[in-house]
C-alpha cells in the first residue's frame, strides 16, 4: 500500500468528520423540537423522545463499541457505524410519524457510538508523540466546537429550510466518509491467533448496563424519581453492573478491569464524566434562561452563544503549545478553575449584571472546556497498551454521554425546586408558569404573573450555575489523579507503529 493511502492526514480528517456529525447531532435537534411536533400533529413531550433515544442508544453503545474495536478492527467498527448513522439519517428526514422518528433516532445513535467509540485509538495509531498530542487537541477542539455550534446550525437550517434538513444534511457528508474510510483509512493487524474473540455475554451486559443507567437519568425528571419505571431501572443497572464484574473478572472477556487500576486512566474518565456535568449538563438550562427570559428566537439564542463557541476556539489555538510546557494535570485543573469562574459570571448574569458579565461568562466556559478535554484525551489512550486503545477510547467515551444526562437531571431537579420556591405561589400561579417555560413563551403569560416568573426563572437559572461551579470545584480536586507517578504494569509512552496492517 502506498503512503499516501495512509497518509494519517486522511484518517484524521475523517474521524474529525465523524466526530462532528455525533457531536451535532447531539444538540442540533433542540431547537426544532417544536417544530417537529406541529409538523408531525403531536405533542411535544413525545417529540422530546427524539432527544432521549438518540441519548440512551448512544451512551448505551459506547463501551460495547469501543471493545470490540479492538477485536473486529477499528476501522471496520467506524466504517459500519457511519454507515448506519447515515441510512437512520435519511430514515428520520423521511419519517412520516413520531413513531417512526424515534425509532430512526435509536437507530442514529447505535450508529453514532460506532463511529465516535473508536475515535481516539484510530488517532493514536496514526500519530505518535508530539503530533499525536496535537492531533488530539485538535481533534477535541474541532468536536466541541460543534457541540457549540449546534443551536446555531439548527437554527438556520430549520428556519432556512425546515427540521427534516437537520438530518438529510448527513447522508451526503455520511457517504462521503464511508467511502474515504474504505479507500485511506488503514486497517487493523490481525488477532494473534488470527481469530477475532467477541465475548457476546460481555457485549450484551455492558449495553444494559449503559441503557438502565440512562434511562433513569433521561425519564426521571418528567415521570418523577420515585417512578416504578425510574427505580426498576436504577436496581436493574446495579445487578447488571454486578453480573458484569464478576463475569469480566474471570479474564479474556470483553472488558479489561486491570485498566481501572492505573490511576490516570481511571482519573481521566472520572474527570471527563464531571467535565460533561458542569458544561453540557447545564447548557440546556442555559439555552431555556435566554429563550424563556427574553423571548429570543432559536438562531438568535444560538448566535447569543457566540461568545462560547469563540472562547473555545482561540484558547484551543493555544492548547497544543499548553501541553508542551505544564502537566495534564495543571492544564486539567486550570480548565475546571476556568469553567468554574465562567459559571460563576453566568450566575451574577441571572441574577441580572448584565449583557457584558454574560459574554465574560460564556467565554471563560468554553475557555475552560478547550483546555480540559485534550490532556484527558491524551491520558486516556496514552497510558493503556494499544492492543487495549479501542476499549480504552471506548470506556472513557463512556463517561461523557452519562455525564450529560447526570447533568441534566441532577441540575433539572435543583432547577425545579428553585423554582417552586421563587415563584412562592400555589399550583394556580405555578401552573401557567411551568407551560410557559416548557414553551419558552413568558410573553403568553399575564402581566401579573409575568415579572414574578421571569425573576423566579433567572433564579433558578443561577441556582444551577452555583451548582454547576461546585462541580468545578470536584474536578480542581481530582486533577490530581494525572500527578507524575511510576508508570503502570503494562502500560507504554510510546507505542511503535505496527510494521504491518490489513484492512479489516
Amino acid at each position: 500500500m502506498s503512503s499516501r493511502r495512509h497518509d494519517p492526514r486522511w484518517t484524521f480528517a475523517l474521524v474529525s468528520a465523524g466526530g462532528v456529525m455525533m457531536t451535532l447531532d447531539v444538540t442540533v435537534v433542540n431547537v426544532a423540537l417544536s417544530d417537529v411536533a406541529r409538523d408531525l400533529d403531536t405533542g411535544l413531550d413525545r417529540v422530546q423522545w427524539t432527544v432521549s433515544a438518540y441519548s440512551l442508544a448512544f451512551g448505551a453503545l459506547l463501551l460495547t463499541a469501543g471493545a470490540l474495536s479492538d477485536r473486529l478492527g477499528r476501522r471496520a467498527v467506524f466504517t459500519a457505524g457511519m454507515a448506519l448513522f447515515t441510512l437512520a439519517s435519511a430514515a428520520c428526514g423521511l419519517a412520516p410519524d413520531a413513531g417512526a422518528l424515534i425509532a430512526a433516532r435509536a437507530a442514529q445513535g447505535l450508529g453514532g457510538a460506532m463511529v465516535f467509540a473508536p475515535t481516539l485509538a484510530l488517532i493514536a495509531a496514526a500519530y505518535e508523540g508530539a503530533r499525536r498530542q496535537a492531533a488530539i487537541a485538535s481533534y477535541a477542539l474541532i468536536a466541541s466546537a460543534a457541540g457549540a455550534c449546534g443551536p446555531i446550525v439548527g437554527g438556520l437550517l430549520v428556519t432556512g429550510l425546515g427540521w427534516r434538513w437537520i438530518f438529510l444534511v448527513n447522508v451526503p457528508i455520511g457517504l462521503l466518509v464511508v467511502a474515504g474510510a474504505l479507500r485511506r483509512m488503514p486497517g487493523a493487524a490481525a488477532p494473534a491467533d488470527g481469530r477475532p474473540r467477541v465475548d457476546v455475554r460481555g457485549a450484551l451486559l455492558a449495553v444494559g448496563v449503559l441503557l438502565a443507567l440512562h434511562y433513569p437519568l433521561v425519564t426521571g425528571p418528567e415521570a418523577g424519581w420515585t417512578a416504578p419505571e425510574v427505580l426498576g431501572s436504577a436496581a436493574a443497572g446495579v445487578l447488571l453492573a454486578a453480573a458484569l464484574v464478576a463475569v469480566q473478572r474471570r479474564g479474556g472477556g470483553l472488558i479489561d478491569l486491570t485498566l481501572l487500576r492505573i490511576r490516570a486512566f481511571s482519573g481521566a474518565a472520572v474527570l471527563g464524566f464531571l467535565a460533561r456535568l458542569s458544561s453540557l449538563g447545564m447548557l440546556a438550562f442555559l439555552t431555556l434562561w435566554l429563550q424563556s427570559t427574553y423571548a429570543y428566537s432559536p438562531l438568535r439564542t444560538g448566535l447569543l452563544l457566540l461568545p462560547l463557541t469563540g472562547g473555545l476556539l482561540v484558547t484551543g489555538l493555544f492548547v497544543n503549545g499548553l501541553q508542551k510546557r505544564f502537566t495534564a494535570r495543571a492544564l486539567v485543573a486550570a480548565g475546571f478553575a476556568a469553567q468554574g469562574f465562567g459559571l460563576l459570571t453566568l450566575a451574577l448574569a441571572g441574577a441580572g449584571a448584565g449583557h457584558a458579565v454574560l459574554v465574560t461568562g460564556l467565554a471563560l466556559l468554553g475557555a475552560g472546556g478547550a483546555v480540559i478535554f485534550p490532556p484527558l484525551m491524551g491520558v486516556a489512550v496514552g497510558t493503556v497498551p494499544e492492543d487495549r486503545a479501542g476499549m480504552a477510547s471506548g470506556l472513557t467515551n463512556a463517561c461523557y454521554p452519562l455525564g450529560t444526562a447526570t447533568g441534566v437531571a441532577v441540575f433539572g431537579a435543583v432547577f425545579a425546586a428553585r423554582l417552586d420556591s421563587g415563584l412562592g405561589a400555589g399550583p394556580t400561579a405555578a401552573a401557567p408558569v411551568r407551560e410557559a417555560v416548557e414553551t419558552g413563551r413568558f410573553d403568553l403569560l399575564a402581566p401579573a404573573l409575568r415579572a414574578p416568573a421571569t425573576a423566579a426563572f433567572s433564579g433558578a437559572f443561577t441556582a444551577v450555575c452555583l451548582a454547576a461551579a461546585l462541580v468545578c470545584l470536584l474536578g480542581v480536586a481530582v486533577s490530581r489523579t494525572l500527578g507524575p507517578g511510576p508508570e503502570p504494569a503494562g502500560a507504554v509512552r510510546e507505542r511503535p507503529r505496527a510494521r504491518a496492517v490489513r484492512a479489516s
